[in-house]
């Protein structure tokens, strides 16, 4: 009777976990499954890409598909511009929304609510419907086609602002205070007690800005005019053609366009758990 019972609890602790499992197994493979396809068209002939059934091995293209995508685009040079771009834009936006963010919440001076609730309201803008106005503002000073064009628009961030600023409202200003009894300027307070307490939120907050500007195709396409300056969502576009489309070369395009975006989240992907969790734990 008793072992009855034991081997009834096993199958019911067996199903429980099967129930559990089951469904985060067939996530997984479902959401790993477009990147393995990914990589299995980069190693293949562009005619291997729709056969049926499909072809869901690895093939020994990659070469050659390589090579004709640097043959088309560039890639190498479409590699560093994306890189030179989205690293200099987190650097300097992930500094100007920090300070923002910082004064906006530490400090009390006269129209700091509406300065908020500005940016706040910036951010209903459609982005479309600023394009045309910087273009034209890019166009008169000359600077079309320049890596400034490409990174300066948005280097004010109202979301990065905005989730800074929650970060700096949980740091406790009892803190600051005190280390302003202790004689402490200002930039002595922020750099040495404030911010290395905010390493999550600044993690997270470089994270999204890396990813948005990596990702960003409408404003390189309107402010780049050469092959030279495409980042890497230009350059794939311009390999769909009218008639003929080398998707080994698509595939190997967008191969190698993931993996630094990957690298960049595995490397903060601690900081980044924390820091979109912070508040929750807080």
């Amino acid at each position: 009777m008793a072992t009855t019972t034991v081997t009834h609890k096993n199958k019911s602790y067996f199903g429980t976990k099967v129930g559990l499992y089951l469904p985060l197994i067939i996530t997984l493979i479902i959401s790993i499954f477009p990147f393995y396809w990914m990589i299995v068209g980069a190693t293949n002939h562009s005619s291997k890409m729709f056969t049926n059934p499909p072809t869901l091995s690895f093939g020994n293209q990659l070469a050659t598909n390589l090579s004709n995508l640097n043959d088309s685009v560039g890639i190498w040079r479409v590699l560093f511009n994306s890189l030179l771009v989205s690293l200099v834009y987190v650097a300097l936006s992930l500094t100007i929304c920090t300070l923002a963010a910082y004064a906006l919440s530490k400090f009390e001076f006269k129209g700091k609510r509406v300065i908020f609730t500005v940016l706040m309201l910036s951010m209903m803008i459609p982005y479309q419907a600023t394009l045309i106005p910087l273009f034209r503002l890019m166009a008169d000073f000359h600077l079309l086609n320049t890596y400034f064009a490409l990174i300066a628009p948005q280097l004010v961030f109202p979301f990065a602002i905005f989730l800074m600023r929650q970060n700096f409202i949980a740091f406790p200003t009892a803190l600051m205070e005190a280390a302003r009894i202790d004689g402490a300027g200002e930039l002595k307070i922020f750099l040495t007690i404030v911010i290395p307490s905010m390493k999550p939120a600044l993690a997270a907050t470089a994270i999204y800005l890396f990813m948005m500007q990596w990702n960003n195709f409408m404003w390189p396409l309107v402010a780049t005019t050469s092959s030279n300056m495409y980042t890497f969502p230009v350059a794939l576009s311009s390999l769909i053609g009218v008639s003929i489309i080398d998707y080994g070369q698509v595939m190997t395009g967008i191969t190698i366009a993931t993996i630094p975006i990957i690298i960049f989240f595995l490397l903060l992907q601690k900081q980044f758990i924390s820091g979109m969790l912070g508040s929750a734990v807080k």
